[in-house]
């Protein structure tokens, strides 16, 4: 899907057409917390993207404005509905291909190999577009490939409303001139890491062996070698079990103040416990508990029970447990304010 999130703001709100539309937390003026969940394309003509700190994203909206440019809308996260497009715009998938794979909530693959040529795989994918522009008013780009790996990649060449095919003779050729970083799974770091060997294109990464590459990244190294040369023997899975639920918080401002922390704590506890219930698994043995200090220092404390419950009291005791230790100097020897908190579920049964 198209920056699904402010697609559907955009078609939801007549007067957001043709404006940059901004998802995520609130901006607060520039004080805000948190990040952007999506930006349509006319805000990431403004350098606003997704995961990028929702301060920023007001900021350059301002520089923008200054510009003459019209000044960015921001929208919080409206969960609910964007899952109900998600379910319909799946149901439609679902029509056309018998083997799905949902990715996320904007993102699906299909297994296209009963058409028996990329010709009638592309029909299918036209109509598939075509069909959701109608019924849900929002676009879909598509890539379609021997593998996944390629195809997610084909599906984000031509965005938005884009579709690609790439057959098996021209994946090499389509991968040699791409950025590194358009690998999926390559990220800052590794990008980095791979730029001080001066490699910048999948070409340059294809110059090197696989042991080289093994001793740079370890296992990584070695999927990386095979992702050069388009080589993936990944499966589509049509269910996915989630091996955990949470739920997590970053405050308006950093705190010390234990009553305050705790309260949030207890709130996300039985958020992420709603989401378990609705998950349909029926107990959970590990729980988490996330902490970020001010300074952007993370950690993490779990505790695993002896057997399996289902109990939101056990939940509550557990995670205000693990907290206590944050509160004093045994976790937080400098006492430290605390920017957020989060809450996790494991072993799922």
């Amino acid at each position: 899907m198209d920056a699904f999130f402010a697609a559907i703001e955009e078609r939801d709100n007549e007067r957001f057409k043709g404006m940059p539309v901004v998802v995520g937390a609130d901006p607060r003026g520039g004080n805000g917390r948190g990040v952007v969940s999506t930006a349509n394309y006319i805000a990431r003509g403004y350098g606003i993207h997704s995961a990028q700190p929702i301060s920023t994203a007001w900021r350059l909206s301002e520089e923008a404005k200054r510009q003459g440019k019209p000044a960015a809308i921001f929208m919080g996260v409206d969960m609910e509905k964007y899952s109900s497009a998600s379910e319909k715009v799946m149901t439609i998938i679902q029509k056309h291909v018998s083997i799905v794979e949902q990715a996320g909530i904007d993102e699906a693959y299909g297994d296209l190999s009963f058409t028996g040529s990329y010709k009638r795989a592309e029909t299918i994918c036209k109509k598939i577009k075509a069909e959701v522009k109608k019924r849900e008013r929002l676009t879909v780009s598509v890539g379609i490939a021997p593998n996944k790996f390629i195809a997610k990649i084909a599906s984000g060449i031509k965005k938005p409303d884009g579709l690609m095919v790439i057959k098996e003779n021209e994946v090499e050729e389509f991968l040699k001139p791409l950025s590194v970083r358009q690998i999926p799974g390559v990220g800052p770091k590794t990008e980095m890491l791979l730029q001080r060997k001066r490699i910048k294109l999948v070409k340059d990464l294809k110059k090197f062996s696989r042991e080289e590459l093994i001793d740079w990244l370890g296992k990584w190294g070695s999927d990386l070698y095979d992702k050069a040369r388009g080589v993936d023997d990944s499966p589509i899975v049509e269910e996915y079990a989630p091996k955990s639920v949470g739920e997590e918080e970053t405050f308006s401002e950093d705190t010390r103040d234990p009553n305050f922390i705790s309260e949030h704590l207890l709130v996300l506890g039985e958020a992420a416990f709603r989401r378990f219930r609705r998950s349909g698994f029926k107990s959970f043995r590990t729980i988490i508990i996330k902490v970020r200090f001010s300074d952007f220092e993370t950690k993490t404390r779990s505790y695993t029970l002896g057997k399996p419950t289902s109990t939101l009291d056990v939940l509550r005791f557990e995670i205000l447990r693990l907290l206590l230790p944050f509160l004093d100097k045994r976790e937080n020897p400098k006492r430290k304010a605390i920017r957020l908190i989060g809450v996790r579920l494991e072993k799922l049964s």
